[in-house]
């Protein structure tokens, strides 16, 4: 938590940079903590807890700007440290792209709590923790005698943040996140090792599902048993949701003012241009209660509100910050999307299976490569070949290969499955025509 007397700090630490050469300021104070149990095969293997905190400072000086950071924040030091920073930043070049946003766009307060810190958070027993973690390890040891080691997880944090700037903007935010996991591998054929894992994830401790997660991890990894290359060609391609979001992360970096103002982005000048299947509509939803990812304003203290980002294929939006909106001499958007969710259909993922009649279903990605600048990529993948409708041999050691312009092109089906404790609401999806490189 950010003290009363900290925030008065963080006050003081803005006005004193004004009053010393600084024509505008930035200020953000922040206070994050984390632990996490490691246990295997249900005993403590490690234990960590982290703690940080800090005040940084954005300096903007005669044209010149400058970021620097600290973590002692006596008053004393303060003052040697800003009149150090202001000093170094009148060595740097002139960027007069470097402002503070319109005060107009930012976050004025009086919005209901978004709902994103659990109270107790404090409380938890740290035994309880432990026995979590444990009790995720013995629903899967013991259960097949190819388990090689059985890895579980218990983690959780507490982020604090108040932020300041010189011409108008106060913001304050703060969360908790909680997550189990399991991890496991076992004895395959020859010298294999499959493994594969399960975790679950909420910013509620009362919401965070604990059971069933080392029987999914242990199911997960059966099912990959006998895996092999099968024949190259073009497949209809069925990604879960556990993994359908790696697809999505080249296309969003795309969208970028960072990108799209050094030119090394493939959606670049394609605004307002249908450049996707009819079936991606995406949205960003930053006001979403109780939400991972949700939040009023962003890292510059601008007012996020909802946004289209593809409207049935057509780009609706860019994510432009105020630095490369002035670089580029257009208007500013927001820095970055907050809670992405993208329309859902009306099956499972087993409906969606059933639905395809030659094509393989992803369960993994291994390594690979996306071309920021034309959207060309290459992964690896591992997952299930689909005959008929129904899972027929797993698959692994293949390569997808495409154009990401083009696969988002060919998207014909979403599924009714995005987990919801992600930022990032992504179903299970379904391309046609998709190229993997096998025998």
């Amino acid at each position: 938590m950010i003290s009363d007397n900290n925030k008065k700090l963080a006050q003081w630490a803005m006005d004193f940079a004004l009053k010393n050469g600084c024509q505008s300021a930035k200020v953000v104070l922040y206070s994050n903590s984390n632990t996490s149990f490691d246990l295997r095969d249900a005993k403590m293997d490690k234990l960590q807890q982290a703690s940080e905190g800090g005040l940084s400072v954005s300096l903007y000086v005669d044209g010149r700007y400058g970021n620097f950071s600290t973590n002692r924040l006596d008053k004393k030091e303060l003052e040697v440290f800003i009149k150090n920073g202001i000093d170094s930043t009148r060595y740097l070049a002139k960027d007069e792209a470097r402002v503070l946003p319109d005060p107009s766009r930012y976050y004025k307060g009086g919005k209901p709590d978004l709902e994103l810190f659990d109270t107790q958070f404090a409380s938890i027993d740290p035994d309880k923790k432990v026995e979590l973690a444990k009790a995720v390890a013995e629903e899967a040891l013991g259960k097949d005698e190819r388990i090689i080691s059985v890895a579980s997880s218990y983690s959780d944090g507490e982020n604090f943040s108040y932020r300041l700037a010189s011409n108008g903007f106060e913001g304050e935010s703060k969360s908790t996140w909680y997550s189990l996991s399991a991890d496991i591998s076992i004895k395959g054929e020859g010298e294999a090792r499959p493994s594969s894992w399960w975790n679950e994830s909420a910013l509620f401790y009362g919401d965070l599902l604990k059971t069933n997660i080392g029987n999914k991890a242990l199911e997960r990894v059966l099912c990959k048993l006998g895996q092999k290359k099968v024949a190259s060609g073009q497949y209809t391609m069925v990604v879960d949701p556990m993994n359908s979001r790696r697809l999505l992360g080249p296309v969003m970096d795309a969208l970028y003012g960072s990108s799209l103002q050094q030119k090394n982005s493939f959606l670049l000048n394609q605004l307002n241009q249908k450049v996707m299947s009819d079936k991606m509509t995406l949205i960003d939803e930053p006001h979403l209660v109780k939400s991972s990812g949700a939040r009023y304003f962003d890292a510059e203290g601008v007012a996020t509100q909802r946004r289209s980002v593809f409207d049935k294929g057509v780009l609706s939006t860019y994510f432009i910050d105020t630095y490369n909106a002035k670089k580029m001499g257009v208007a500013p958007t927001i820095s970055s999307p907050s809670l992405l969710v993208l329309q859902t259909g009306h099956k499972k993922l087993e409906e969606l299976v059933a639905g395809v009649d030659k094509g393989i279903l992803v369960t993994g990605f291994n390594g690979g490569n996306s071309n920021s600048t034309t959207g060309d990529f290459s992964y690896g993948i591992e997952g299930f070949l689909i005959e008929n409708g129904k899972l027929t041999q797993p698959v692994s050691e293949m390569n997808v290969t495409g154009n990401m312009v083009t696969l988002w092109a060919s998207l014909v089906e979403t599924g009714n499955d995005p987990r919801l404790s992600s930022s990032w609401r992504i179903p299970s999806l379904v391309f046609e025509g998709v190229n993997f490189s096998g025998l």
